[in-house]
């Protein structure tokens, strides 16, 4: 990435654990027009659910295309997140959006995040949504009914240790009434987008 390009936008890193909120967050700035926000997708090794679209759900890369650009040095941040299931964010990516004027704004998990703020720490506003107690998280999980219950226990344990991480981002929102979250996000992004 160019210094020029660097200049161009803001990065705004919104990670927290499975189920806390932050992708209903980021949603809801993304329509704010004064923000002024664009969504990076990020790149994944696995395969498509559903109706994913590649290039706007996910770009979807095979392992191997995956490691290619690993050796390449094509990612901002990357992670193996089980064998051969990778995720990360293409420096492209970040690029295409700097170019249209726009800030970037990431829903990625919580090393992704501080990876990103370690590297453009001046550039990063990094807020950690938590949710109001892991109960409350085990509860919003089991509600979308898209897990076994084997998943939810998985995704709560992880939780416990990305609850750890929060004091290392620059914010923490904590998720207990949505509409206040979102003002507070809200008004986080506004400032530091703005100034």
């Amino acid at each position: 990435m160019t210094k020029e390009t660097k200049k161009q936008g803001k990065l705004i890193v919104f990670s927290a654990p499975s189920g806390s909120g932050k992708t209903t967050i980021v949603r809801h700035l993304l329509k704010k027009e004064n923000l002024n926000l664009e969504f990076s997708i990020s790149a994944t090794s696995r395969e498509k659910r559903g109706n994913e679209v590649d290039g706007n759900d996910y770009y979807f890369l095979s392992a191997k295309e995956f490691k290619n650009k690993i050796k390449t040095d094509e990612f901002l941040e990357w992670e193996e997140v089980y064998r051969d299931n990778f995720y990360g964010t293409l420096k492209t990516e970040v690029e295409r959006i700097w170019a249209k004027g726009k800030n970037v704004i990431f829903d990625i998990d919580v090393s992704g995040g501080l990876r990103i703020k370690r590297k453009f720490p001046e550039q990063t506003l990094a807020i950690f949504v938590k949710p109001p107690s892991i109960d409350e998280l085990k509860i919003r999980l089991k509600k979308r009914k898209t897990e076994s219950a084997d998943k939810i226990n998985m995704r709560v344990a992880k939780a416990s240790a990305e609850l750890a991480t929060a004091p290392l981002f620059d914010s923490i929102v904590v998720n207990d009434n949505l509409e206040k979250a979102l003002t507070e996000a809200e008004k986080l992004v506004n400032n530091f987008v703005n100034s």
